[in-house]
Formats: C-alpha cells, structure tokens, sequence
C-alpha cells in the first residue's frame, strides 16, 4: 500500500492567492468558521496579502506534491492600535475533502513556530461554535479559552457564539504568575 507523501508547507505567494481565495470563499458560502458573507474581490484579495509581507504576519500555505494548496494559514493583526502589535489572530482555513487529514495540525504548528520567531507574545482564535474540528485542534496546541462571545455573528439565518482563545507563546502562564 502506497501512501501520499506528506504536505508540504511554505510561505504563501501572490501566485496561491485564487488557491487561498477559494478555499476562504468556500466557507464564505456554506460555512461558519468566517462571517464573510461577500467574497473578496480580487483588489481585496491583494490588498490582505500585502498586509501579511511581515515576519510577524506570515501567511503559509500546505501543499501536495504537484503544488495544489490543501489549506492555509494566516497570523493577522489583532488591533491597529499599537499597544497590540505582540499579539496576532491566526486563521486556518482546509480545502474540502482534505479536512481530517492532519493538515490543519501541520500548519498550526509551524504557524506558531513563526509567530514565536517573528517575537509575538500571543496568538488569538475565534472559534465559531459548532466547530469541534477546529475547536479540538486549538485546544490540542495549547489554546485556552477566554471567553465566550454570546449571539455576535449571524450567518444563514442563524445566530452564532464565538469562543475567544488564546496561546501564551512567549511562556507566560498563569501557573507561574500565582
């Protein structure tokens, strides 16, 4: 029996944008895990991408052996506000299909890997709930949740809680802190 070889995972390329975009505006039609409801337009899409050419707000992308994108993965900017700048919210996004596969876990680790590098202190998640997937896979890297944000996103007629969470990357713990 023959097995894939694992993903490859690299920076993300103006090149992977429609890939990056596909895969979002898939979820911007069907799904939760964004409140987009309009997809990006190209402009847009160019314009998020220069917002990410920052070691502190990489965007990576996992890939297979022929270069088709199977997910990505983003660290944005929490606030403009400066006071923020050592802390990023992440986003990862899987292509359909490939979900469950351990992709998700591949590019989590080597987002906080690079946020670690870049000098950020914590890295935030929101988690729509209805999401065990993703929810799990936080949670499996450290993740702890902060808090729960009642009934602030509606999408399909639905009204959506959102757990807030966090990752202290740069060794803080409330453990310690006592």
């Amino acid at each position: 029996m023959t097995t894939a070889p694992p993903p490859i995972i690299r920076d993300a390329t103006d090149a992977d944008l429609p890939a990056i975009f596909d895969i979002y505006h898939e979820q911007v039609a069907t799904g939760s895990a964004t409140f987009d409801t309009t997809p990006r337009t190209p402009e847009q899409q160019r314009a998020w991408m220069d917002a990410h050419r920052s070691p502190n707000r990489p965007v990576i992308v996992a890939t297979d052996s022929a270069g088709a994108v199977l997910g990505w993965a983003s660290v944005n900017q929490w606030s403009d506000r400066r006071a923020y700048d050592r802390t990023g919210e992440i986003s990862i996004y899987i292509r359909a299909g490939m979900r469950g596969m351990g992709i998700g876990r591949l590019l989590m680790r080597q987002l906080i890997d690079r946020a670690t590098a870049a000098g950020l202190c914590v890295l935030l998640a929101r988690v729509t709930e209805g999401n065990p997937a993703s929810l799990n896979l936080h949670l499996g890297h450290g993740f702890v949740t902060v808090g729960i944000m009642h009934r602030v996103g509606e999408k399909f007629g639905r009204i959506y809680d959102v757990r807030l969470l966090e990752l202290h990357i740069d060794g803080w713990s409330p453990a310690v802190q006592s």
